[in-house]
């Protein structure tokens, strides 16, 4: 099993983000049973609900209310889960920019949600972090 860079250095540098096509929401459900696994990209079991990652094109179709429209990035950066400072180097960034972000920690890479208006300004500024 890899464990992934935990560098700080190596991690900004490499952060190599590449911005997946599509447009995702984040939106609740209380029960995920009747779901197809394979259309959902992320889940998350709070206590008050069940958040789901889905594609907007998914989420109409299943009638599912949402109020965020995001653009994923995929830092492809192979991040260890133990690595500190990379989540706060790029969210700080995107903030100085007015550039909201929720940020999901996957075991190879960390995935961030931006909204799709400011997608493309996000890559920019994640490309300009690894210069």
């Amino acid at each position: 099993m890899v464990n992934g860079e935990n560098n700080i250095r190596k991690l900004v540098k490499g952060l190599n983000p590449k911005l997946n096509d599509g447009e995702y929401v984040f939106t609740t459900v209380n029960d995920i049973e009747s779901l197809d696994i394979k259309e959902v990209i992320c889940a998350f079991r709070g206590e008050e609900e069940i958040t789901l990652v889905l594609k907007k094109s998914k989420a109409d179709q299943l009638g599912l209310k949402y109020y965020f429209i995001a653009s994923w990035i995929t830092l492809k950066i192979h991040s260890s889960l133990n690595a500190v400072g990379l989540t706060s180097i790029f969210s700080t960034e995107l903030a100085k920019n007015k550039i909201s972000c929720n940020i999901i920690a996957g075991y190879y890479h960390d995935h961030i949600f931006v909204p799709t208006k400011d997608s493309l300004r996000a890559l920019t500024i994640l490309r300009n972090l690894s210069d």
